[in-house]
C-alpha cells in the first residue's frame, strides 16, 4: 500500500494550518481588491515553500517533487491566488535558473529567491504566442558583448510585484534560433505593468512585460545560444505538475464546501445530502479526487526517480484540471443561490479553476502530447 513519509504527512500539517490560519482569513478582500500580498508571500517563503526542490547549497530545502506538489495542493485548497505565487515562482522562476544556469547565476539569484527576499519570472507568453513558442516576436541582439532586448509579453505570473528580482525571457537570437536570457527588474527600457480585472486568480500578480532596447551582459544567456525552446518544453513539463497540483487542491477545497454545505443545509425537513441526487454528485466528487491524487503522485514519483515523466505530467495536468472542472460544477450546483455569491467560497473556486485549462499548456495542448505519446500524428 503506497503511504506518504512521516515528513511528508508533517509537511501536509504544517502546510494546512497555515494555510487556514494566515491564508484563509485574507482570501476575501485580496480576491475583492485584486491585491498582491506581499505579507503572505514574504511568510510562504520563511517557511521555505519559494525554493522546496533547491538544492541546500543555493538557499533550497532539498526536497523531492511530491513534497513540493504537497504544499502546492494544500495552498489551493484554501486559494489559488497564493498557490499560483508559490507554483509559479518554483516552476518558472527558480527551476530554468537552477537546471539550466551556470554557477555563478545560481550563486547570484538562487538564493534571494529562496528565502523569499524576490520572486522571478519566466517571459514566454506574447500576444500573438503561446502555446505557439515559435510565434514569438521577442529579440535579442548580441553587440559589443551585450545583449539588447526589444519587444512584450504578457499574462507573467509574478512578473511585477515589489518583490519580483526580474525575469527569464525568451527571445529570438537568429534565424530559427530562441534563447533565454536573465533581466533583472531595473534594467533601463524594462517595464512591467501590473494587470487588473482578471476573472481568476485576482490576488496573484500578472503582468505585461515591455523591453526597449533592454541591455544586459553577454553572461546573462541561460544555458548555451539556441537552447531556449528545449528549456522552455522542460520546464513546462516540470511546471505542469504545479498546476496539476492547483488543480487537485482547488477540487478538494470545493468539494469540502460542497460537502459542509449539504450536511447542514436542509430542504423539505432533510439535509440536502441525505438525496440522492446531491449524495452521487458528492460521491462522483470524492472518487475523481481520489483518482486524481493517484495520477499526479506518480508522476511525481516518476520524476524524482528520474523516468522519462513528460506523458504522465500532462495526463495529471489535464486531468486534474478537468477533475475541478467537474467539481467546482457540482459544488455551485449544490449550493444553489448562495454558490453564486463572492460571499461564499465555492464561487471563487468556480472562477479560478479555468485558468487550469489554459496556463502552462491548454487542455487542447495536453492532448496533443498525451496522442503523440500513443503513436499519433506519425507525419508531424
Amino acid at each position: 500500500m503506497y503511504e506518504l513519509s512521516e515528513e511528508q504527512n508533517l509537511l501536509r500539517k504544517t502546510i494546512r494550518e497555515f494555510a487556514e490560519g494566515e491564508i484563509k482569513p485574507k482570501v476575501f478582500e485580496l480576491d475583492q481588491k485584486e491585491m498582491f500580498s506581499s505579507d503572505l508571500t514574504k511568510k510562504m517563503g520563511e517557511m521555505g515553500l519559494l525554493g522546496m526542490t533547491v538544492d541546500p547549497k543555493y538557499g533550497g530545502q532539498g526536497m523531492c517533487t511530491l513534497s513540493y506538489v504537497i504544499a502546492v495542493e494544500e495552498i489551493s485548497r484554501v486559494d489559488a491566488s497564493q498557490a499560483a505565487t508559490v507554483a509559479a515562482h518554483n516552476g518558472l522562476g527558480v527551476n530554468p535558473i537552477y537546471n539550466f544556469g551556470t554557477e555563478a547565476q545560481k550563486q547570484k539569484y538562487l538564493p534571494d529567491l529562496c528565502s523569499g527576499k524576490k520572486l522571478w519570472s519566466f517571459g514566454l507568453t506574447e500576444p500573438e504566442a503561446g502555446s505557439d513558442a515559435g510565434g514569438s516576436k521577442t529579440t535579442a541582439e548580441l553587440k559589443n558583448g551585450q545583449w539588447i532586448i526589444n519587444g512584450s509579453k504578457i499574462f507573467i505570473t509574478n512578473g511585477a510585484t515589489d518583490m519580483t528580482g526580474g525575469c527569464t525571457v525568451q527571445a529570438i537570437t537568429g534565424k530559427k534560433e530562441i534563447s533565454c536570457i536573465l533581466v533583472d527588474q531595473n534594467t533601463p527600457g524594462f517595464t512591467a505593468k501590473e494587470m487588473h480585472h482578471k476573472m481568476v486568480w485576482r490576488a496573484s500578480n500578472t503582468a505585461e512585460l515591455y523591453f526597449d532596447n533592454v541591455k544586459v551582459p553577454e553572461e546573462n544567456l541561460l544555458g548555451k545560444r539556441g537552447d531556449g525552446f528545449r528549456q522552455m518544453l522542460t520546464t513546462l513539463d516540470s511546471g505542469r505538475l504545479g498546476i496539476a497540483a492547483m488543480g487537485l487542491g482547488g477540487a478538494q477545497g470545493a468539494f469540502e464546501a460542497a460537502l459542509k454545505y449539504a450536511k447542514e443545509r436542509k430542504a423539505f425537513g432533510k439535509p440536502i445530502a441525505s438525496f440522492q441526487v446531491n449524495a452521487f454528485k458528492l460521491a462522483d466528487c470524492a472518487t475523481e479526487i481520489e483518482a486524481a491524487r493517484a495520477l499526479l503522485y506518480k508522476a511525481c514519483w516518476m520524476k524524482d526517480n528520474g523516468k522519462d515523466f513528460k506523458t504522465i505530467a500532462s495526463q495529471a495536468k489535464l486531468f486534474c484540471s478537468e477533475v475541478m472542472h467537474r467539481v467546482v460544477n457540482h459544488a455551485v450546483q449544490i449550493h444553489g443561490g448562495y454558490g453564486l455569491m463572492e460571499e461564499f467560497p465555492v464561487a471563487r473556486f468556480y472562477r479560478d479553476q479555468k485558468l487550469l485549462e489554459i496556463g502552462e499548456g491548454t487542455s487542447e495542448v495536453q492532448r496533443i502530447v498525451i496522442s503523440r505519446s500513443l503513436g499519433c500524428y506519425q507525419d508531424l
